[in-house]
């Protein structure tokens, strides 16, 4: 789900990012007046969790790949603003350090996935939490939350996608950025996460929920030093687990490189081009391109990506933390 540059056109980019400034400002607010000293490194545990789901890629229908997100996991435990920073700041680590992500799509992905999954999976959360006061009607909402925001990501994300052939094209008729109209991006991003990638993200974000319930009751951040360990190793435990994101294979619908996609089939057809945005937009050399590092293996290097990641992150968000003023608050209401 993580648009690469030049899929996009600049003008959809910038569009997409200025419709993330006001959530971002919100959000922001939010977090700076209603989140104390002591939870702030909260947001780093949350962007580590959603950096991990991310990195365990898994087989969809159509040979693509895709993973979780646990943007409905990070609203339900630190609240949806909070969850819109903790996945904001994932997907720019992602994007700067490892090329996962377009620099100037950076907007649009963190709409899809910082702003529409979180939010709309918590008010379904939320909703039907208030209404079904028992502990199955909060495992309902955690259930159809998690399931129904990853899937609204994946439809805004197909939408974006597929405007750009009918908007953008050359003197010739070709598109200049993504080739495939709303009648291809649609059930191909729709169709895969309906059926396998909602269901998995259903699966961690109660997974990890009931774990957390388990070691920590409450509320994550109102947890003793004792129980937050518990947290930590969760996180030590998804770390060593990433490798199992290798096995997937094939590319992730629309995020194939500019020879890759020239070869990709749809519709029995093969594209046989690479539309001019793509050849000769933006191009951002990241780090640690595709969670690689030059001269290790394959293995060694996602787990060290994993680790690098995490560790910024929590590092970020701890000195954030420690150069804020101590207030009292909670942003889940």
């Amino acid at each position: 789900m993580h648009i690469p540059d030049n899929y996009l056109s600049p003008s959809t980019c910038a569009v997409m990012g200025a419709a993330m400034v006001p959530v971002w400002t919100v959000a922001v607010k939010k977090v700076k007046t209603e989140m104390s000293r002591v939870k702030v490194p909260m947001l780093g545990i949350g962007a580590a969790f959603s950096f991990l789901l991310m990195m365990f890629n898994i087989p969809l229908p159509g040979g693509t790949t895709g993973h979780a997100i646990g943007g409905t996991l990070l609203a339900i435990l630190l609240g949806p603003y909070a969850a819109c920073i903790s996945v904001t700041v994932a997907l720019l680590i992602q994007a700067l350090l490892f090329g996962d992500g377009g620099i100037l799509a950076f907007g649009a992905n963190c709409f899809n996935m910082a702003f529409v999954l979180p939010f709309l999976g918590y008010f379904i959360y939320k909703f039907i939490k208030d209404r079904v006061k028992t502990e199955k009607g909060e495992y309902a909402g955690i259930i159809l939350g998690s399931y129904l925001g990853i899937n609204a990501a994946a439809l805004c994300t197909a939408i974006e996608f597929g405007i750009q052939p009918l908007l953008f094209k050359n003197a010739a008729g070709q598109p200049l950025y993504c080739p495939y109209p709303l009648s291809i991006s649609i059930p191909a991003m729709t169709i895969p996460h309906l059926l396998v990638a909602g269901v998995v993200e259903v699966i961690f974000t109660v997974a990890v929920i009931a774990f957390i319930k388990k070691v920590s009751p409450g509320t994550i951040y109102q947890s003793s030093k004792q129980k937050i360990k518990a947290v930590y190793g969760l996180i030590v435990a998804l770390i060593c687990l990433t490798p199992l994101g290798l096995l997937a294979a094939g590319t992730a619908w629309g995020e194939w490189g500019g020879e890759e996609i020239k070869n990709v089939v749809s519709g029995g057809n093969t594209l046989g081009f690479i539309p001019e945005g793509m050849k000769n937009g933006f191009n951002f050399k990241s780090i640690m391109p595709d969670y690689t590092v030059s001269g290790l293996p394959e293995t060694a290097a996602y787990v060290l990506s994993a680790v690098a990641g995490v560790a910024i992150l929590l590092i970020l968000f701890k000195i954030i933390g420690s150069l804020k003023k101590d207030k009292s608050g909670d942003i889940h209401e």
